[in-house]
C-alpha cells in the first residue's frame, strides 16, 4: 500500500457565513449603552477595528437587549 501523496500548499480559504450582520444598537436611554456606542465611534475613527468590536459585543451582551 502507498502512502497518499504528501500536500505542499495550503488548503482552499474557507468562506464563512455572516450570522448576524446587523450592527448592535445601544438601548435608548441607557447611559452604558450610550459611552459604548460612543467608544465604538472613536475606534472606528482611529482605525481600531478590534475595538470597535469589542464595544459591539459588550453592547450586544448588555442586559437590556
Amino acid at each position: 500500500m502507498t502512502a497518499p501523496a504528501r500536500r505542499t500548499h495550503p488548503s482552499p480559504a474557507v468562506n464563512l457565513p455572516v450570522l448576524d450582520s446587523k450592527e448592535a444598537q445601544p438601548s435608548f436611554g441607557c447611559e452604558r449603552c450610550r459611552r459604548l456606542d460612543d467608544d465604538r465611534r472613536a475606534a472606528r475613527d482611529r482605525g481600531d477595528h478590534s475595538a470597535a468590536t469589542d464595544c459591539s459585543v459588550l453592547i450586544r451582551r448588555h442586559p437590556h437587549h
